[in-house]
């Protein structure tokens, strides 16, 4: 995953942005999808889709990894974070009062860990409350989101913690378009140039 913190060759860093899928990108993962960048930069960009789930929970990733949790966590599904490393997991979430294994900062506010230690403290409870888990990440190579994005492949908008964290995974793509005043539901798949 790149970890370059220097801006594009546009110029605009996008970190701690959503990207909203165009109805352009009709099929597979990203269809219809939100993805929150965690990092872009001259090297490339990484984010984790946040509103495709698996059909898989955190209690299921708790049991496959012999953690055992404090309460039940069947309920939380385990979004399909991106294409690549699917079996690696990642953990977003809300808080950086503690230190984990493997961190890092994406702002003041929100950390993205991919080390154990943060799952055995969630499954305990001594873990950060809000969180976010998947599998695999969506990762760009030099300039290829620029690329996209010219496109029109994707909107960007700044990200809400609130939409990460405290709105339910089918809700975050009209929360997220309705930051910007517009209903995905009524753009059109065609692009247009003038």
């Amino acid at each position: 995953m790149p970890v370059s913190s220097n801006v594009s060759n546009s110029g605009a860093c996008l970190r701690d942005h959503f990207l909203l899928a165009m109805p352009s990108l009709n099929e597979g993962l990203f269809s219809h999808s939100v993805t929150y960048l965690c990092e872009h930069g001259e090297s490339g960009a990484m984010g984790l889709v946040i509103n495709q789930p698996l059909d898989l929970s955190v209690a299921e990733i708790f049991e496959h990894l012999k953690i055992r949790p404090s309460r039940d966590f069947s309920d939380e599904p385990v979004m399909a974070g991106g294409p690549v490393q699917l079996d690696h997991g990642f953990v977003l979430h809300r808080g950086a009062g503690k230190h984990w294994d493997a961190s890092l900062t994406v702002t003041d506010d929100i950390t993205l860990t991919t080390s154990r230690d943060i799952l055995v403290a969630i499954a305990d409870g001594s873990g950060p409350q809000e969180y976010l888990i998947a599998l695999g990440y969506a990762g760009w190579s030099a300039g290829q989101l620029e690329e996209e994005l010219s496109r029109n492949s994707w909107l960007t908008v700044p990200a809400d913690s609130d939409i990460l964290f405290a709105t339910p995974w089918q809700r975050r793509m009209s929360a997220a378009a309705g930051a910007l005043g517009i209903d995905m539901n009524l753009i059109s798949a065609q692009a247009g140039h003038a």
